[in-house]
């Protein structure tokens, strides 16, 4: 069996990142609701 997660910090980033949830609207609206429950980090 072969190790199927293999952690990249850019791909990450850029599939999750804070520019790339501000990209777009659902993504502005995930940001707006972690800000509203107090989330210490908003993205990765």
């Amino acid at each position: 069996m072969s190790q199927t997660y293999q952690p990249k910090k850019r791909k990450r980033a850029k599939t999750h990142g804070f520019r790339a949830r501000t990209k777009t609207t659902s993504g502005r609206k995930t940001l707006l609701k972690r800000r509203r429950k107090g989330r210490a980090r908003l993205t990765v």
